[in-house]
């Protein structure tokens, strides 16, 4: 059996202010004790579609990398990158890279490109797919991340208040489809975009659908579990259903 524990975080953020951001990012990181730590879509930004491209060494994410560092944790973080993408950034100690590029920008976010590929992120021998919103919602994005071979989905997402519906739904169908976790963290409070309020209750799933953590809809909350696998991926056998449009 191998382990991997996870966390999917939802802190308050302030529009476009990127070094406050960063820091309360790395507070969640601390709380958390967790070896992954996922963060929603345009986390370090706010849902702002005119921020500004995020470089990979910036300095106002060096609370976050050091945060990282005392921790051992990899961080999971939203921001714009340059192309421009609507990026997920992975954040250790030793720095920060763009692990992801959204493949599926919403017809709002004319301003992004889609991304290349799909994306996996190893951590201890575990298989991370990466997913940025929308991208939760495209069959083929899980199909063609699943072929790559994950034990995980994982996913970054902005949605309004009645959203965590949809969330919820689309993680108990990847995990039923591909016999996989799923973990995704959304925004919590407002978040800029148009959103004065978003859908909190970012949360963990088993494989069998059942929640393993969520948490509320507060700013600021953080849900963990712990994810056991006996060693079989998705990629050791055919999907059992097809993951539908949400």
């Amino acid at each position: 059996m191998r382990s991997l524990v996870i966390a999917v975080a939802q802190p308050r953020v302030v529009a476009l202010d990127v070094a406050t951001n960063a820091t309360r990012h790395a507070a969640a990181v601390r709380a958390a004790a967790a070896r992954v730590v996922v963060f929603p879509e345009l986390s370090l930004t706010g849902y702002e579609l005119e921020a500004p491209e995020l470089a990979v060494d910036d300095p106002r994410l060096a609370p976050l990398v050091e945060a990282c560092a005392a921790t051992d944790t990899i961080a999971l973080a939203g921001a714009p990158v340059d192309g421009p993408h609507i990026g997920m950034l992975a954040v250790d100690g030793g720095g920060v890279r763009v692990a992801y590029r959204k493949r599926n920008p919403h017809s709002s976010e004319e301003r992004f490109r889609p991304g290349p590929s799909p994306e996996v992120l190893e951590v201890d021998g575990w298989r991370l797919g990466l997913a940025i919103c929308r991208d939760t919602g495209i069959p083929e994005h899980l199909a063609e991340t699943a072929e790559l071979g994950i034990d995980a989905y994982v996913a970054g997402v902005v949605d309004p208040p009645a959203g965590d519906t949809v969330a919820a739904d689309r993680a108990r169908r990847a995990g039923e489809a591909y016999g996989v976790w799923v973990a995704t963290s959304s925004f919590a409070g407002p978040t800029g975009g148009g959103y004065t309020e978003t859908a909190g209750r970012s949360g963990i799933w088993a494989p069998d659908g059942t929640v393993a953590a969520r948490a509320g809809r507060a700013p600021g909350e953080i849900a963990r579990a712990t994810m056991v696998s006996p060693g079989r991926r998705a990629y050791d056998r055919a999907p059992a259903s097809s993951a539908t449009r949400g």
